[in-house]
């Protein structure tokens, strides 16, 4: 699946990718975050998932990139691929000021899941604050997608599995994700606290 790999083709682990997945447009803006004390603005990447925690016995996922801040806002940001290139993962979380705004923000991002995946219905996913999970195709129909949002304390989460068409990213598989990621994020925003 030549989709699999990202647009500058890069394998660099810790390329700064401008290709970087956005969540959909809201009206709050994540803000700057810094360490307590006025230091400098906050790595979030090292609160990813690697590729390691991806794979399993069908597949064996490598890194191609991990951004921080995408598209300028507080947050990390990794693409991932299996060894065929047959599937791809994005892991994306943006910071925002508190839970609240976080969860605010996931509930209008969750009422765009039907314009970013074609016939599929959300549904309600027991992870964090607000889960929601979809899967589908990609309104182009070129690929089948599987979309999760949810939010942990004061970070919202979007996670993306693509794959063939007619060869959907399991239930199981994108439930363990999302929580790995969830605890992640609730272990690394507590320790930054």
């Amino acid at each position: 699946m030549s989709g699999c790999t990202p647009a500058d083709g890069g394998g660099d682990t810790t390329a700064q990718s401008s290709s970087a997945p956005t969540l959909p447009t809201v009206p709050y803006a994540p803000t700057t975050s810094t360490k307590p004390g006025g230091s400098a603005p906050v790595d979030y990447r090292r609160l990813l998932l690697n590729a390691a925690d991806l794979t399993d016995a069908d597949d064996t996922f490598v890194e191609r990139s991990r951004e921080a801040d995408p598209n300028g806002s507080p947050g990390a940001s990794a693409f991932f691929v299996n060894g065929e290139d047959s599937r791809a993962i994005i892991d994306t979380f943006l910071i925002y000021p508190d839970a609240a705004t976080a969860t605010a923000t996931l509930k209008q991002a969750a009422g765009t899941l039907p314009t970013l995946v074609a016939g599929g219905t959300p549904q309600p996913l027991a992870v964090g604050t607000g889960g929601v999970v979809v899967s589908g195709t990609a309104p182009d129909e070129d690929k089948a997608v599987t979309l999760v949002f949810f939010s942990e304390g004061k970070a919202l989460v979007r996670l993306e599995f693509q794959s063939a068409v007619g060869d959907p990213t399991t239930d199981d598989f994108v439930a363990d994700v999302a929580k790995m990621q969830q605890i992640a994020l609730r272990v690394g925003l507590e320790a930054d606290q």
